[in-house]
């Protein structure tokens, strides 16, 4: 399949403005680890995924889980982009009385598969479909997104474990891998690190990319696709913050808004208009 890298960046760079426009509406919100998973996000609803915004439904669709749902916004965004719903939605974000909370909840957003927020529970949830699907003998894939804060739940080492005893090739987990979380560097919080051979040792397929990096991102999806002897984790590597000078690798940025002068200056970084 050809793929328009081009487009894909100009996907990618209009999520980052609609989070940041999100996140400021909101007054408060996550904006460092939605901005680092914008690519991902882009590649996933732009070229991977089957989907068919016109019948949410369809049997045949790809599904995606968000598991560290406090990034509701780059999955917002990246929705809104996509046509489930009006981007001026986007403006209510953690309003009172919006569809758009803090967290996802499926029973409200078009297009969310599986509300989330308490941190290892979606990756749970995207083994159990992944496993309905080998049940069904349906052919649609599941696409899981984990921070790397995340792996310091007990229920993601469960999860792995029964995704490759089970060889769920239709299964692939990302790893938002930007070494932060809210209280400073995941290492000095609490090591996850070696997290390749961990994987590993669990009996995963781990391929690691650059997570900015379009055509990495792409080749890793088609990579995972191919391999069928157990899920696939693809360890991305990014920025917490990308594409926002002043938010890049603070870990500050984990959950807290921009005052209208800085989310101006963001979204002029990022290439948008105010």
């Amino acid at each position: 399949m050809t793929v328009n890298y081009g487009e894909l960046a100009k996907k990618a760079a209009d999520i980052r403005v609609d989070i940041i426009k999100g996140v400021f509406s909101a007054n408060s919100g996550h904006p460092g680890g939605s901005l680092s998973a914008a690519d991902i996000m882009a590649v996933l609803y732009f070229h991977e995924m089957k989907l068919d915004t016109n019948n949410l439904k369809w049997e045949g669709r790809d599904k995606f889980v968000l598991s560290k749902g406090h990034a509701a916004p780059v999955l917002y965004a990246a929705l809104a982009e996509k046509g489930y719903f009006d981007k001026e939605s986007l403006k209510t974000l953690r309003h009172i009385g919006s569809k758009l909370q803090g967290h996802p909840d499926c029973k409200k957003v078009p297009g969310v598969e599986m509300s989330t927020g308490s941190l290892g529970q979606g990756f749970s949830a995207a083994v159990g479909m992944a496993m309905a699907n080998k049940m069904d003998k349906k052919l649609n894939r599941v696409y899981v997104l984990l921070g790397d804060g995340e792996l310091q739940e007990g229920i993601v080492w469960e999860a792995a474990m029964s995704a490759a005893h089970y060889q769920l090739n239709n299964l692939c987990a990302v790893l938002d891998w930007n070494g932060l979380q809210i209280d400073g560097q995941n290492d000095k919080v609490m090591k996850v690190a070696p997290i390749d051979e961990k994987f590993k040792a669990f009996g995963w397929n781990v391929i690691v990319i650059d997570g900015h990096n379009l055509e990495d991102i792409v080749h890793g999806f088609e990579k995972a696709r191919e391999y069928k002897g157990a899920p696939t984790l693809l360890l991305a590597r990014t920025v917490k913050g990308k594409g926002v000078s002043f938010m890049e690798n603070e870990a500050g940025w984990h959950g807290k808004a921009p005052s209208e002068e800085q989310a101006k200056q963001a979204v002029q970084e990022l290439g948008g208009t105010w």
